[in-house]
């Protein structure tokens, strides 16, 4: 059974599956900051009053499932997650302190749908998307058949 929420005068359910990808889509995020990124998510919906529900972060993207309450717009609460995770990405890792104008982490976009009754089949998809694309990777290889040369 889904747990619906409640505010004043609204019951509501809003999960959406949220997509966002580093600058130019460098590989940027491994090591301790690929280790330690959910952290920053998981305060930052905190302090926002949002709920990260699923989260996943490959090299180039990060995969997210949020619940967020109908009384903030999904545009809004994606600015405010990729604009203070950027903050924290470059005090807390990169080794910035002052003056962050002109640094950029992530890139302008991000890709949103909601997920309805499809949570399990969406979580699922966020928990296994490494494997999916692994597989992705490796279908081209497997079809060519190459000799060694002597």
């Amino acid at each position: 059974m889904r747990e619906w929420e409640s505010q004043a005068h609204v019951r509501w359910y809003c999960r959406y599956h949220v997509v966002f990808i580093p600058k130019y889509r460098k590989k940027a995020i491994f090591g301790r900051l690929r280790k330690e990124i959910g952290g920053v998510f998981r305060e930052l919906c905190e302090q926002f009053g949002l709920e990260l529900v699923e989260g996943h972060a490959l090299p180039d993207h990060v995969h997210m499932c949020l619940s967020i309450p109908p009384k903030f717009s999904v545009a809004n609460a994606i600015g405010k997650l990729k604009g203070k995770s950027a903050i924290l990405i470059h005090r807390r890792f990169l080794g910035k302190t002052k003056n962050l104008t002109g640094y950029h982490f992530w890139a302008r976009g991000y890709c949103v749908s909601s997920v309805g009754l499809n949570e399990d089949k969406v979580r699922e998809y966020i928990r296994n998307q490494e494997d999916h694309e692994l597989r992705q990777i490796q279908l081209p290889l497997q079809g060519l058949d190459v000799k060694p040369t002597k």
